[in-house]
This record gives structure tokens, C-alpha cells and sequence, in this order.
């Protein structure tokens, strides 16, 4: 639907771009005509004239960068109460505060007021705590969406209305084409006159069609100038050909779609009106003449702020604002002196110049705008609930879409980017203009193993070059650049530094370079060309620099193109596509239409029930769908009376989750290359079996846990006397060459031969006498033999080297205090039977334990993030980072029912759904799903129906394994249940 609206959007903009001069009349006209008229006739002609005034006001006097005597509530009050203002544009402040004083003032006020912003991003470019959306440059660079843009558009005017405000003076409808204009730039949609005009449609359709009125600006067209209206008045030498053909294209396509509002410029413009020092908004032949006469508006005309020096600087003391009435505006916006103003406003009707009829008739147009806006039946702003009503998680979702839409990729040498071969690469993030790690670098470290460095924009010649020296060991670099200013003047914010270690690193040929600042900035670096990748990412925000990231990945496709003119290297329409590769995606539940509050205060109740219930201290629970993580959070603590708090990057004991995380991983790698049947028997493999009772048990019942195998061997207990003493060549309190290996830290280590003791053990032991499903362990702790014996490769080098290093899945790892600190592991349970301490860091499994830590049935640890890669991947059998790891067969075959006849759920080595649901899955798990759960308070799922991802990770064990409130209370799979259920509404 939402490619077919665009489609429509598209043909209607342009069926109207191609019919000349031709004006839709806004909606506003003519609206209520009872109600205009009842008000107008209480109107004396003094009130008639304020009606076409609006003053200046701010909710936080302090932050205030307009004159607070005049913009103060004692001060706004007065205007409203003595001369009966029409209206109030809002500037810095709060939106409580501003909705406060919203409904005072209207209050106070004789006819409803008309309540304005400067909202061209959202209400954040006026107040804190509200909806910033992108900037309209970083619109620019959106290839043939703007259906985004009217949602956009949509979701502001409803947030606008929210606050109590009517008009919204945007879109922008500058065509920018000077580089070095001081004024508008990121302001505006770009230099091209179609994509400008299009998406000022859009947006400026987004709006109306949600209640709210525009207005378009800088009229005629402020986009190319060297000089800032607020300060001087700019001066446009075109000739009147040029601005026909350029400046006034989307101001027509606007007003034939509709348009409510156009704001005027401060602008000398000799072509239109040769009067000396003259600005457009004092200009007859610009704004009557013109604008009403030629181009047919009818809609409200607006002046730039006149307080600014491009008016004042000729005209001051409220002449100016006689001239503008004179001229042919309708709406005075932040005059200065509402007194003089009318006074002066009244000395020209008596000259004549204006006459009290078109005072009349203007002010009759405003009320029209106020009816169609509902003052007819005000209604003050409601309190409760502003704040959550004014960021709703649709714009978050909006604001992500637009900034994915736009990332332009300027360079790809090679095409390296998304980046592939992880396992091939030593990689560094450098955040330039950065005083700590950025959004942009912790985001990439969700990807694969980054180190991160940062360089402060003011930073000495001693850091600059402690940076730099850190980094030659690297093969990649990833490098953001924080700039933080949209000013020419200041260069965008690339301080000498940043500018000097920039061009270092560009040079050292190991660099991608991400831009988050004005596309302008290229031109004030030293060949920014020579990276070896290059995005542009249009201004710094925490959407920018999250999706940066994920698109140098390969989460998100690269598609933006520049919508403007840099240099040479860098000239309008550049960017090249690049794809998604099947990595994580990053996101919100509401790209999948789901609902973040509800979705979040299920999981958080019921993670939240495990805590309080103690049936764990705490828990890490994240889930994608498509691909796409949507969920990630953390609970609780590591241990019920310590004071650390679980983390997202805290490594969990996976217990069982080893078992299809690791030895079925490995052994459908062995399938995939036919140097593992899942027909041939145990001695095939295994020759030391081959005059066993095992001989001739087939894997594939072996793997689907029905070949008759043992649940498991206490094989501590077997290496102790009735005395509770170690038997001879099994443990030792001391290290040496004959006990080399550490069971326990400092305390027991086991005989350097007693591997063979356990396979021994396991080779010999009784069979059950009834066949059926029995689940063991016993074949589980056989599987490194036998990757070892077929590949040559020790079991974890095998994993790491062939796939977990492959996937950016670096924390899977086997005893992790080889890698890791203490406080980064979570401990597992108080072992009061054999190891007598307090397990952490080390396998909870006390046989994984015997065997070094390392065993094909538990010993692994990880992430949350890392041990859903590898499930992702089994997910989209088999794909991952533009890479087939594993083949479609083996996922397939691994994956499915083996004995369904039989009433077995197991498929190769994973757990399914049993047949009649028992709470071993998820409740509404499909037939295809699989997945499995660990002794020690873990749980994975992959549902390829629903394309779901489920990673659950807990230390239930903590402090001791009696505890199994985990299961009876149906912690884990009542979790993804939840987004069963939403699901299942849509």
C-alpha cells in the first residue's frame, strides 16, 4: 500500500508541475462563514488590524535568544489583552511550560489565538523533550519515497495540534545552490527544482491533510544566497527568467497542490522590484503583483520575522510593518513593536495606501484559517499525558526509516562495503569530534570485535598523535566524523585537529569514513576521496550514527543519493547502491507492527515475575523477527546479593544450548561435506566402539536421542572412593605434568589421560533395555573426537576458525576467563558436591568440567547477541553476511522431525515442538520450529514460520540447581509466547 500511495504522490506532483501557473485554492477559504462573520462583527478596526499580527513568545526566558522583554508571558499577555493580537509564534522553551502558557493565553484572549512555530524538523528546532525529525537536506538524499516524507509531514501536524499549535511555517521550498549559503542549506530539500518541489508536496501534504496549516518558504527563493537575512538583506542579482524557471518551481507546484501559507524573504531582488534596499516583503510587485496576481494565491501570506535586520536595517520603528500590509501580506509574524506597528498601520489607511476594506478582507481570511484549524470550538491543551503523546514510537519509527532511506555511500573501492570476510579483518573505530565511545562505534561492535578509540575536537598535538600510534596494527578503520555545526563559518565543526588526523587516516588506504554533519563539510577535508569507503550521513543524531553502522554491515541496504553539488568528486545525484547481506538488523517493534509499550511491559512483567520469584538473579532476553532485533534487554543482577547488574554483553554458561550451538553446527558442516553420514553407525567413526554395544547404533538415532544411549554417567562419582577420596590418576590438589589440567582454579586438577577414562566410561556403559526417546548426553561429549579425527582440527579452532569468527560471533568461546574479566561472566551455581566453590567463569557441567571446560555437551559461553547470529543464520538456512555458511539441505535435514511416526519431537540434534503441546516450546511455536534449552536457565528458538528469533539467557542455577522455578513458572518460553500473541493480532 504504502509503494502504491507513493506512486499516486509521485504522479500527482508532477500532473501538477506540468500545468503553469494554475492555483489550487487552500482549504481554509471560506470556511464557516457564520462563525467568521459573528466574531468579525465584535471586531473594532483596530482589532481588525491586530488580528493580522503575531507576536513573538518563549516558554524559558532564560534559554530565550530573542529579546525577553518582549517576549516574556507578562509581556505576550498585555499584547493579547490590550491590543487583541491574532496570534503567537512560539520559540525556545518546553512543551508543558508551552502548552501552560498556551492555554493562558488563550484564555486571556478576546478571539481564539492563532499559535505558530518554526517547526521544519519537528517541534524539537523550537522545544526540548519533542520529535526531531531530519533535516530536509537529509530528505534530499531519499530516492523515490516521499510517501515517508508525508507521514512525516502526518505525524508532526499531529503533534503540533497536540501542543495546541495551528501553523507550522515549513516546508522549506528554497532551492539550495550555493554552497556557501549562510541561511538556508541543510534547510532545504536540495538543488534540484523536482526533487524540491516534490518533496515539499509531500511534506507540506503530510501536514494540511492532519489539520495543520503551512507555509511555505522563503518566497521568492532564498537558496542562493551568500548572506543571512537575519543580519543584512541578500541580495538576488538573477534575472527574472532564472527566477521563474528555478526559484518559483516549487513554490507553484505547492500552491497547485493546495498550499495553505507562503512565508516572504527578506530579499533584494532588482529583476522583480528595482527599489533600492527594498525586501521582498515590502515589495508590491513581489507579493501582489506577483504572487497574488500572477501565480493566482489565495492562501495566507506570511512575512519573514520582522525583527530581522534584513527589514530593519532600512526600515525600522514599524514602518516596515505599514509596508508589508501596503505590499500585500496578510500576516505580520514577531513585529517588534505592536504599538508602532499599528499606529503606523493606521496612518496608511488614512493616506490611502491600504484601505480599510482589504484590512477587512485579510482579517476575514485569517479567522477562515482559524475555523478550519477548530478555534471555532476551542479547546484548551490537555496536560495529561502531553509528553508521551508528543514522542510517540510511530515517529521514532519514521525518523529511523528516513535516515535508513537516506545513507548515500560516495565511496566503495572495491566494493568493500558491506564489509565481508570478518574473520579476515582487524578492526578499529575512530570517532573524530568525540569526548567518549559514540553511538556510531557501539553499534558496530554489535557486529563483530571492534576496538574503539575517540579524538576530541579541541584535542592537543600530544593526543593526535597517541591516537595515530595506536593504530597501525589494524587492517580496517572505521572512522566517524562528528561535526557539530551546520555553519559555513565554522567550517561544519571540522576543527584543525579532526581536519589533520582525517587526512592521516584517508591516506593510510585502511579507512571508511562516515560523515555525520553538512554534505558541504567534504569540501573543508584533505581528499576525503581517497578513503576507501565513504557514507554520508547528513548531520549527527543517534539515528544517523546507529544506521551508519548497521549499513556498513550489510543490515541495511545503501541508498541515498546526493542532493546537491559538493566539488567535482562529490557533484549532485552521487551515491552508489549497496545491499543487505542477511545480517542482524537493529530496530524497534514497531517496523514489524508490533506495539513497543505492550510488547515491553509483558516481557518486563514476566522477566520481572522470575526476579522477584527468584527463580533467577537476573536475565538477558532478545528477540528478532525478519531479521530484525527488535527486542534487547537486560534484567536483574548476576547474583541476588551482589551489586552487579546484568549486562547485554554479559557471557552466560549455555549449558545444553552447546550441544546445537556448537556440536550440531559442527557436524552439519561435516554433512555439507560428505565427510559425515548421518546413516553410518557409531564404530564408522568412532573404532574404539567397534566391539561395543554401541557398534552398530546408527547417528541419526543417536542424534534424535532414541538409540537406546544412557541419560548420562556421574562421572566425578566413578573417579571416587567410598571414602570420598580421589581414586588413583583421577584428581589432584596440585598442578604438575601429570595433573596439568584445572578442574577447579588452584584447587583440583585431573589426570592429563583421563579423557580416555570418560570415553571408556561412556563406550561401556549398559544401554536401556526398551527402546524410545530417551535425551542424553553421552554422544554429545563424543563429537570433538570425531571432529577432530575428520577434520584435523581441535573442536573450538574448528568452530571459531570455519564459523563463530566468520559471523562476528567472537564471545562464543569456551572457557572465557582466557578472554574475559570476571564481571563481564555470569556465575553459575554454589557447587557444595564436588568442586566445594563458588563456579564462575568456569562450565557448570561437572563431565565438561573433567574435560577441561571443553566438551561437545556444555562449555560454551556468549552473548545474547552473539548466540542469536548464529541461530540467525540457521534461521535463513544457512545464509549469513552475504555468505551460504551452511547449506539450505543441511539446515533442512537437520532441522526437520526424523521420527514423527513414532511420536518423537527431535530433529538432528535439536529440540522441536512435541506433537501435543507439553511446554517444552513456546505455546504457539510452529511445526517447523526448533530450538533447545540449557541446564543452567537457557533457552533458544527459531521459528522459520514466523522467521523468529529467541535468545533467553539466565544463571537459574545460581545459587544452587534445586532451584527450577525457571520451569515450573514458564519463564522462557511464556516470553516469546508474548510476541506470539501480538502477532497473531495483526
Amino acid at each position: 500500500m504504502k509503494i502504491l500511495a507513493s506512486l499516486l504522490l509521485f504522479l500527482l506532483v508532477n500532473s501538477t508541475l506540468s500545468i503553469a501557473q494554475i492555483t489550487t485554492p487552500p482549504a481554509f477559504l471560506r470556511q464557516n462563514r457564520q462563525w467568521v462573520d459573528s466574531v468579525f462583527a465584535t471586531l473594532s478596526p483596530d482589532e481588525r488590524i491586530a488580528q493580522l499580527i503575531m507576536v513573538a513568545a518563549v516558554s524559558d526566558v532564560k534559554r530565550a535568544v530573542i529579546d525577553p522583554k518582549t517576549s516574556n508571558p507578562a509581556a505576550v499577555e498585555k499584547l493579547i489583552r490590550e491590543n487583541k493580537v491574532g496570534g503567537v509564534v512560539f520559540f525556545q522553551g518546553g512543551p508543558v511550560p508551552q502548552a501552560r502558557l498556551t492555554n493562558h493565553y488563550q484564555s486571556v484572549s478576546k478571539v481564539p489565538l492563532l499559535i505558530a512555530m518554526d517547526a521544519e524538523f519537528g517541534l524539537a528546532m523550537r522545544i526540548d523533550s519533542t520529535v526531531r525529525y531530519p533535516y530536509q537536506m537529509t530528505l534530499g538524499a531519499i530516492q523515490g519515497n516521499n510517501q515517508l516524507i508525508y507521514e512525516m509531514g502526518s505525524q508532526l501536524a499531529t503533534q503540533a495540534r497536540r501542543l495546541g499549535v495551528h501553523i507550522n511555517f515549513a516546508p522549506v521550498a528554497d532551492v539550495n545552490n550555493n554552497p556557501n549559503n549562510p541561511v538556508i542549506s541543510f534547510r532545504s530539500f536540495g538543488e534540484n527544482k523536482y526533487k524540491v518541489a516534490e518533496k515539499a508536496v509531500a511534506y507540506m501534504r503530510g501536514m494540511q491533510e492532519s489539520g495543520l496549516l503551512t507555509s511555505a518558504k522563503h518566497f521568492p527563493g532564498h537558496g542562493d544566497t551568500g548572506t543571512d537575512s537575519h543580519f543584512d538583506l541578500p541580495v538576488i542579482t538573477h534575472d527574472r527568467n532564472r527566477i521563474d524557471s528555478l526559484e518559483l518551481y516549487p513554490f507553484k507546484a505547492l500552491m497547485n497542490n493546495g498550499l495553505s501559507g507562503v512565508m516572504i524573504a527578506h530579499l533584494s531582488i532588482p529583476a522583480l522590484d528595482k527599489t533600492p534596499n527594498l525586501p521582498s516583503t515590502l515589495s508590491k510587485p513581489i507579493v501582489s503583483d506577483l504572487l497574488k496576481s500572477e501565480l493566482g494565491f489565495q492562501g495566507l501570506i506570511y512575512s519573514d520575522a520582522m525583527n530581522m535586520k534584513g527589514v530593519t536595517k532600512f526600515f525600522p520603528d514599524g514602518k516596515a510593518d505599514a509596508m508589508g500590509l501596503e505590499a500585500g501580506m496578510d500576516v505580520l509574524e514577531f513585529t517588534e513593536d505592536v504599538n508602532k506597528s499599528i499606529a503606523e498601520i493606521k496612518k496608511s489607511i488614512a493616506a490611502g495606501r491600504i484601505t480599510q476594506a482589504e484590512i477587512d478582507f485579510r482579517c476575514r481570511k485569517v479567522l477562515e484559517a482559524k475555523a478550519w484549524a477548530g478555534l471555532n470550538h476551542y479547546k484548551p491543551v490537555v496536560m495529561d499525558r502531553l509528553y508521551e503523546d508528543l514522542n510517540p514510537k510511530e515517529a521514532e519509527l519514521t525518523n529511523r526509516l528516513l535516515t535508513e532511506k537516506a545513507l548515500t555511500v560516495l565511496k566503495n573501492e572495491n566494493n568493500l562495503l558491506p564489509l565481508r570476510n570478518l574473520d579476515t579483518l582487524k578492526i578499529a573505530s575512530v570517532s573524530l569530534g568525540a569526548d567518549t565511545v559514540t553511538t556510531f562505534q557501539k553499534t558496530l561492535g554489535l557486529y563483530t570485535t571492534i576496538d574503539h578509540y575517540y579524538l576530541p575536537a579541541k584535542a592537543t598535538d600530544a593526543q593526535a598523535a597517541d591516537l595515530k600510534s595506536k593504530l597501525g596494527n589494524y587492517n580496517l578503520l572505521l572512522v566517524g566524523v562528528h561535526l557539530g555545526s551546520v555553519s559555513p563559518k565554522t567550517n561544519y565543526g571540522l576543527t584543525d585537529p579532526m581536519r589533520m588526523v582525517l587526512k592521516d587516516l584517508t591516506a593510510s588506504g585502511k579507512a571508511v569514513v562516515s560523515v555525520f554533519g553538512n554534505p558541504y563539510a567534504l569540501n573543508k577535508m584533505d581528499h576525503p576521496e581517497l578513503a576507501k569507503g565513504l557514507v554520508m550521513a547528513y548531520q549527527s543524531t543517534t539515528y544517523t550514527q546507529d544506521l551508519s553502522a548497521q549499513l556498513i554491515f550489510g543490515a541495511i541496504p545503501g541508498e541515498g543519493k546526493l542532493p546537491v553539488t559538493v566539488n567535482a568528486d562529490f557533484p549532485y545525484n552521487a551515491g552508489m547502491e549497496t545491499p543487505a547481506i542477511g545480517r542482524l538488523k537493529y530496530t524497534i517493534p514497531e517496523e514489524l507492527g508490533m506495539d513497543s509499550e505492550v510488547i515491553t511491559f509483558k516481557i518486563d512483567s514476566i522477566a520481572k515475575l522470575a526476579i522477584t520469584q527468584k527463580a533467577t538473579p537476573g536475565c538477558v532476553v532478545q528477540l528478532a523477527k525478519d531479521g530484525k532485533v527488535f527486542f534487547r534487554k537486560a534484567y536483574g543482577k548476576h547474583t541476588y546479593e551482589g551489586p552487579e547488574t546484568v549486562q547485554l554483553n554479559d557471557l552466560y554458561d549455555l549449558a545444553s544450548v552447546t550441544k546445537i550451538t556448537a556440536s550440531t553446527l559442527a557436524l552439519m558442516s561435516l554433512w555439507d561435506q560428505k565427510k559425515f553420514d548421518l546413516d553410518a553407525t557409531m564404530k564408522d567413526y568412532l573404532p574404539d566402539f567397534e566391539k561395543s554395544n554401541k557398534a552398530d547404533l546408527p547417528w541419526r538415532k543417536v542424534l534424535t536421542h532414541s538409540a537406546r544411549l544412557k541419560a548420562f554417567i556421574v562421572l566425578w562419582k566413578e573417579a571416587q572412593n567410598p571414602d570420598g577420596s580421589w581414586k588413583k590418576k583421577t584428581f589432584s590438589t596440585k598442578q604438575s605434568k601429570k595433573y596439568p589440567i584445572s578442574v577447579v582454579d588452584d584447587s583440583l586438577y585431573i589426570f592429563k589421560d583421563y579423557d580416555k577414562t570418560i570415553f571408556k566410561s561412556i563406550r561401556d556403559s549398559p544401554l536401556n533395555e526398551k527402546e524410545g526417546y530417551v535425551y542424553s548426553d553421552l554422544s554429545f561429549i563424543l563429537y570433538p573426537q570425531i571432529v577432530k579425527r575428520l577434520t584435523g582440527e581441535d573442536f573450538e579452532s574448528y568452530l571459531k576458525n570455519h564459523y563463530y569468527h566468520k559471523l562476528g560471533a567472537n564471545t562464543l568461546t569456551f572457557n572465557p576467563k582466557r578472554f574475559y574479566k570476571l564481571e563481564d561472566i555470569v556465575p553459575s551455581e554454589r557447587d557444595t558436591f564436588f568442586r566445594m566453590t563458588q563456579l564462575h567463569g568456569q562450565v557448570h557441567d561437572e563431565a565438561a568440567a573433567m574435560l577441561g571446560g571443553l566438551s561437545g555437551h556444555a562449555g560454551l559461553f556468549g552473548t545474547s547477541n552473539d548466540v542469536m547470529k548464529v541461530w540467525q543464520m540457521y534461521l535463513q538456512q544457512g545464509y549469513y553476511g552475504g555468505e551460504q555458511v551452511l547449506s539450505k539441505d543441511a539446515l533442512i535435514e537437520f532441522t526437520r522431525y526424523q521420527y514423527p511416526e513414532t511420536g518423537s519431537r527431535r530433529g538432528i540434534g535439536f529440540d522441536k515442538p512435541t506433537f501435543k503441546y507439553s511446554g517444552n516450546a513456546p505455546r504457539y511455536a510452529s511445526p517447523s520450529s526448533f530450538g533447545h534449552t540449557g541446564y543452567t536457565g537457557i533457552m533458544t528458538w527459531a521459528d522459520p514460520a514466523w522467521k523468529l528469533n529467541y535468545v533467553f539467557l539466565s544463571n537459574r542455577v545460581y545459587p544452587t540447581r534445586e532451584n527450577n522455578k525457571i520451569s515450573s513458572l514458564n519463564i522462557r518460553t511464556a516470553i516469546m509466547d508474548v510476541v506470539y500473541q501480538e502477532l497473531l493480532k495483526k
